[in-house]
């Protein structure tokens, strides 16, 4: 093979190989971090691809303000926040209802707390869900558009008695 045929194979700065190992040990280092703990953050792990969950300080700060503004007894809907989820679950409130919804099908199995959620149909809920049955909801849209914002806004309104957390990375969050 030519120095030339060699030039045209692609390859990866220092940088980005770097941050690629770093990401592969990780990843090796956690298959199985959380014994037989079904809550635990990272039981299902983020999909470096495709989905950016928070950070585990992240997951407990937004948890514990869930909690405070929950109250005893609340009910809580993570919208779009499956580490919140996790975390919430992991802290063990068990006066505490909480439903993850979320569009992802490996948060299934948590049972009958897990609800499929497709912010493209915003209101396309089970029946047993009822309009303004929880006392808080939590939500991240999962793309920072007008469009998803206000889908997910709809869901927000059917579910809350009044209470919610929106987290969102842009400022469009007018009107909620």
């Amino acid at each position: 093979m030519s120095d030339l045929e060699d030039d045209d194979v692609p390859q990866l700065s220092s940088h980005a190989l770097a941050a690629l190992q770093e990401f592969y040990a990780e990843q090796k280092q956690h298959t199985n971090p959380c014994g037989d703990e079904k809550y635990s953050v990272g039981r299902i792990e983020e999909n470096w691809l495709s989905q950016f969950w928070y950070s585990e300080e992240t997951a407990l700060r937004l948890a514990r303000e869930v909690i405070a503004a929950a109250g005893e007894g609340g009910r809580v809907a993570c919208v779009s926040t499956p580490t919140v989820y996790q975390k919430l679950r992991e802290l063990r409130r068990e006066d505490m209802a909480v439903c993850v919804f979320e569009y992802d099908r490996r948060f299934a199995a948590y049972g009958e707390e897990f609800v499929f959620y497709d912010y493209s149909n915003p209101l396309d809920l089970p029946e047993s869900i009822a309009a303004h049955s929880f006392h808080l909801v939590i939500a991240d849209p999962p793309y920072l558009s007008e469009e998803c914002l206000r889908k997910t806004s709809e869901t927000i309104k059917y579910l809350t008695q009044g209470k919610i957390l929106l987290c969102t990375g842009d400022h469009i969050a007018t009107g909620v």
